[in-house]
């Protein structure tokens, strides 16, 4: 069952010369069994988020990305000449389903608030393409293209080449921080070789 922890909106810092851009953020959980670390990371593996054919992770990041363009056609030329972003980021994260005994608690502190740490790292990454698709696109025109066709065409290469980019940089930080001694693998280290 998921439940929300909190929303913010914010009309962010990273577009503060844009107050209509709109960022919204949330936490959606899903319950988890157990009273010991090792116990709490198997339920982790039998109910983590899916992120593809029977592969569970302990968080997941994702995000949903709406514009709101307005496009001018002179002289037949098509210019983007604003983009307005709504973006939602939800990241999903376990929460026990019941009170655990002191110990256990304060190992799974230190483990949720690294494994939350490390989501937010994510959602940065996906503010900054965000920012990137803006920078790039406000302001660019395809000419003798009077019904914007040309122009999606050619929006849709710059989108995808930084949705792309987003991507990779997400998979790279993964890697780093859950090879061996990065810093979500020793958030797990802490939680399974606890009693």
């Amino acid at each position: 069952m998921k439940s929300i922890f909190y929303t913010l909106l914010a009309g962010s810092t990273l577009w503060a010369g844009h107050a209509q851009a709109e960022v919204i953020e949330k936490i959606e959980t899903y319950a988890i069994s157990g009273t010991s670390g090792p116990a709490l990371y198997a339920a982790i593996g039998e109910k983590g988020p899916l992120i593809g054919k029977n592969i569970r992770t302990i968080a997941h990041t994702n995000f949903t990305l709406l514009w709101s363009r307005k496009y001018k056609t002179d002289d037949g030329n098509c210019t983007l000449v604003s983009a307005k972003p709504k973006l939602t980021i939800t990241y999903t994260l376990p929460k026990p389903a019941q009170k655990l005994p002191p110990q256990t608690a304060a190992l799974w502190s230190t483990f949720f608030d690294g494994i939350e740490k490390h989501e937010h790292i994510h959602g940065d990454y996906i503010k900054e393409m965000v920012q990137k698709i803006e920078a790039a696109t406000v302001g660019m025109s395809v000419a003798k293209d009077p019904k914007c066709v040309k122009f999606k065409t050619e929006l849709n290469k710059v989108l995808s080449e930084l949705f792309q980019e987003q991507r990779q940089r997400g998979r790279d930080f993964d890697r780093l921080e859950m090879s061996q001694g990065g810093n979500v693998h020793q958030l797990i280290l802490g939680l399974v070789n606890s009693r």
